[in-house]
């Protein structure tokens, strides 16, 4: 059944995983038939309220054909054009995620609209990482204000249930995205200085204060001296911790193991770093998700995660689990991997998960959930179908 849909959130050409996820989301609902509007941002964050370098990056995913580029989040005035622009579609359903604050004004003033249609958030997180209560009133908010809810792992749409019982929930893992040819793994190698026998583990992507890099390093100092493991950390760091990192692996002594690449890595970088890497680490010492996950399993590379919010789940048949917040488990788990064929194994085992977590069946699960909502909110009644 064809329905018509008005997904409202960042994409092109804005970086980073709520865009890119929001962009694969539109491209999966399109391919199994249905009639999509996407409306973006115009501007997104003043410089300000980013604290990395900048938010824009036209290569981090596609524009797709006939997206709107209508809305500025903290622009109360772009506010009602963006919400005719929605309405002009006639859409039977409404779809935006939420996993800021600096967005929760506008969806707040979005779903208190009269006569709009159902509405379903795709919660990426409850609320802020690290929120304090206003951010998570914030978070409360828009998501006790959607029809539907929409998250990426059991123990996640568990935790929505429990604290808004009575909304419709669904889950789907995260897709893998489609797996580009990567570099010349040798090369790759070479290029960042890596001898015959080393093994390289990645850290990659933003690096903030919750994803526990500082676990990390730890754990590098807990690792033997003949260990053939070497640690690259690359992404754009924010709290300080470009010098904060750095200072912590020479009071560790692991200088000699561990390299730093701050900044945004783009495309071209990001596929040599995966073909480089023999494994991604994740050692979050909390948190809901990571785009990372499926990323590096979609390419083969394996992935060893803490066990906190949806990873566990994310990481299952390519990656290996252990506590958060405990280096010496993290040390153990490395010096194990290191060991006989483990990594190949797993590394096969993770292309095969990813193969099953596709954008299509992403789509098709949010669409099961719409299909539980009213067409008229109002009077209860089922959501009609085009």
């Amino acid at each position: 059944m064809t329905v018509r849909l008005v997904v409202l959130g960042p994409g092109h050409p804005f970086r980073g995983g709520i865009a890119a996820t929001t962009t694969g989301l539109v491209q999966g609902l399109r391919t199994v038939g249905h009639e999509v509007r996407y409306l973006t941002p115009v501007r997104q964050y003043p410089r300000w309220l980013y604290p990395g370098g900048g938010d824009v990056d036209p290569e981090a995913c596609p524009r797709l054909e006939g997206t709107i580029a209508v809305l500025s989040p903290l622009e109360p005035a772009s506010w009602p054009a963006a919400a005719a622009r929605a309405r002009e579609f006639e859409a039977d359903a409404w779809i935006v995620p939420y996993w800021t604050w600096a967005w929760a004004p506008f969806w707040i003033w979005l779903l208190r609209r009269p006569g709009r249609p159902p509405t379903a958030a795709v919660v990426h997180n409850p609320a802020d990482h690290g929120a304090g209560p206003l951010r998570r009133l914030a978070a409360s908010a828009v998501l006790r204000r959607a029809d539907a809810l929409f998250t990426h792992g059991r123990s996640l749409a568990a935790g929505l249930e429990a604290r808004y019982p009575g909304t419709p929930v669904g889950h789907h893992l995260l897709p893998s995205p489609e797996a580009r040819p990567l570099p010349d793994r040798e090369e790759a190698r070479a290029g960042l200085g890596l001898a015959a026998g080393e093994r390289l583990a990645l850290f990659l992507g933003l690096v903030r204060r919750y994803k526990g890099v500082d676990v990390l390093l730890e754990a590098a100092a807990r690792l033997g001296e003949d260990s053939p493991w070497r640690i690259l950390v690359a992404g754009e760091a924010w709290e300080g911790l470009d010098r904060s990192l750095p200072a912590l692996a020479g009071r560790l002594g692991v200088g000699a193991r561990v390299r730093f690449r701050f900044g945004w890595v783009p495309e071209a970088a990001l596929l040599r770093l995966l073909a480089a890497a023999d494994l991604v680490v994740l050692p979050y010492r909390s948190g809901s998700q990571s785009a990372v996950a499926p990323l590096a399993m979609a390419h083969g590379v394996p992935v060893l995660a803490t066990d906190v919010g949806g990873l566990a789940e994310m990481v299952a048949g390519g990656g290996v689990v252990v506590p958060p917040g405990d280096p010496g488990a993290l040390a153990a788990a490395l010096e194990r991997l290191a060991q006989g064929n483990g990594l190949r194994d797993l590394a096969a085992r993770a292309r095969e998960a990813a193969a099953q977590r596709t954008w299509a069946r992403y789509a098709g699960a949010i669409a099961g959930l719409l299909d539980r909502l009213p067409a008229d909110r109002s009077s209860g009644r089922g959501r009609r179908g085009r």
